[in-house]
């Protein structure tokens, strides 16, 4: 990539670290380039989209980014949200709500709901196309040092990775937290090693119950080197937990992202290797192997939606699989029957993609942003009603 690509990358990076700004949401140090959403499209991805309900929420966290993919009526429409360092997102369609996991110092959890009404301004009609945008209606402030990557409902209750306690935790609805999983591999004698990150312990595959589910790591269990570490051994070295075991049932991943249960069957973004693996038996299966580092995965059991990210340089080894020069940034179509890549929508000056997540049963057209230059009269009304 060209000098002003890594350095706008750069700045993304080094945005949003301090933790004043985080707590009153600004002032911003780094804006949204509009060349950040400009995209392309390979084969059926909006018919895709369209099958799958019509609705795909993507998380782009280097970028501060919220990315609405939403296809109303045969067109599609493009949207986003800034928010700092966007991770783990869940939907839950009986609340209407969008959670998501904002991963700076502090962490914050974002809850997004559908507009319903317009206040009444006199001589000034709504803008119908904006009826139901996602709006922040509520942020709850967590612990840094929590270090949250995914979300996930199970029933009617709120989980997350605290990578940095290799723990999984319940968040109250009321406020606070509470760990409630972890693996068998970081009990002591004075209790779990709850205390730094060892594992990089970093997606939820929801079932019905928590003994239902499914957890990934880099590493089975704690070694000489942690995560973070440029020279932390991941080739090979990545597992998929039980819930009910708390034991490792799947070995030889490299970097596993994005667990997710599919009418009954287990998938896993192979990161490492920009592979979509089934877990059966014990083992892991190639479904499919992408243009980039695989993370961000959801779908119906027959077609899902796969992120792929570029590889951050500091990081070229946790990557062994891939050539950082053919990396992609976006998001495909993949038909988990054959493999075989129906579509896909790429940002071309895209760093990296977190999650993926079809918005089944929440009722909205996506976020109030686009990037239509026209919009900004629509998105003024909408805001001030003026």
């Amino acid at each position: 990539m060209n000098r002003r690509v890594r350095t706008l990358w750069s700045r993304h990076h080094a945005a949003l670290r301090d933790p004043h700004r985080i707590i009153v949401q600004g002032p911003w140090d780094v804006d949204t380039d509009a060349r950040l959403l400009q995209h392309h499209v390979r084969g059926d991805f909006w018919g895709a989209v369209e099958a799958a309900g019509g609705r795909l929420l993507i998380s782009r966290e280097y970028e501060h980014l919220l990315v609405a993919l939403v296809v109303m009526r045969g067109r599609p429409r493009v949207s986003y949200m800034r928010l700092p360092h966007p991770s783990g997102m869940a939907v839950d369609p009986e609340g209407q709500r969008l959670h998501v996991a904002s991963t700076r110092n502090p962490n914050m959890l974002f809850d997004l709901a559908p507009c319903r009404r317009f206040l009444k301004r006199r001589g000034a009609a709504a803008p119908r196309e904006l009826e139901t945008a996602l709006l922040p209606v509520r942020c709850r402030y967590l612990p840094g040092a929590l270090y949250i990557h995914d979300l996930a409902r199970i029933g009617r209750r709120l989980f997350a990775n605290a990578v940095a306690s290799n723990a999984v935790i319940e968040i109250d609805e009321k406020g606070g937290f509470q760990p409630v999983w972890w693996p068998k591999s970081i009990d002591g004698k004075g209790g779990p090693r709850l205390d730094r990150n060892y594992l990089q312990l970093n997606s939820i595959a929801a079932g019905k119950t928590l003994a239902d589910s499914f957890f990934t790591a880099s590493v089975k269990a704690p070694v000489a080197r942690r995560p973070g570490d440029p020279r932390f051994p991941v080739d090979g070295q990545g597992v998929v937990f039980s819930g009910r075991t708390r034991r490792a049932v799947v070995q030889g991943l490299t970097r596993p992202h994005s667990a997710r249960l599919m009418r009954g069957r287990l998938f896993v973004a192979n990161s490492g290797y920009g592979q979509v693996v089934e877990i059966r038996g014990g083992r892991s299966e190639e479904v499919a192997r992408l243009p980039g580092w695989t993370r961000g995965l959801c779908g119906d059991g027959r077609l899902a939606f796969v992120g792929t990210s570029r590889v951050v340089p500091r990081f070229r080894r946790y990557a062994p699989g891939l050539d950082p020069r053919r990396c992609e940034c976006g998001v495909h179509a993949v038909d988990l029957r054959t493999g075989r890549i129906v579509g896909s929508l790429l940002w071309p000056e895209g760093n990296q993609v977190f999650a993926a997540e079809l918005a089944h049963g929440l009722d909205t057209i996506g976020f109030p942003f686009t990037a239509r230059p026209s919009a900004r009269r629509v998105e003024r009304f909408f805001f001030l009603g003026l």
